[in-house]
């Protein structure tokens, strides 16, 4: 089991662990839907949908274990981690829709959707450490 630090309040720990519980098994089927030819067979069928809201599922439990943490936290901690969210919730949409125009407009290259979660994880891990009070 991963260590904490005794300055970790047991809100975090349980954030930290759901948040890897949803995380682990995202990451391992979006890596082995790009790299192996495993999920070929469905494409275009309806069992696609399926497979659809499996990938998507882990998406929602990481949603529900940020604001699970903002429940479960004082104030100071669910204004921070609120602010945190919307702003890398922001600058992730600012991004995607920088590159929707670039792709209509100059010709950029076509991104699925869907890595619009690893933007905005992207990004919540590059605004938090600046982020540091809820003002």
């Amino acid at each position: 089991m991963m260590s904490f630090g005794k300055s970790t309040t047991p809100a975090h720990r349980r954030y930290v662990i759901r948040i890897m519980a949803f995380t682990i098994p995202y990451v391992a089927i979006c890596v082995s839907m790009m790299t192996t030819d495993a999920f070929d067979e469905v494409m275009g069928k309806p069992a696609a949908w399926a497979l659809a809201a499996v990938v998507s599922a882990p998406v929602i439990g990481q949603i529900w274990a940020v604001l699970s943490l903002m429940r479960e936290s004082d104030e100071f901690v669910r204004g921070v981690t609120a602010k945190q969210f919307i702003v890398s919730s922001g600058l992730a949409m600012a991004v995607a829709t920088f590159w929707g125009f670039g792709e209509s407009f100059a010709g950029a290259p076509h991104m699925q959707t869907w890595l619009i979660v690893p933007l905005f994880w992207g990004m919540y891990g590059l605004t938090a450490p600046f982020i540091r009070t809820s003002r």
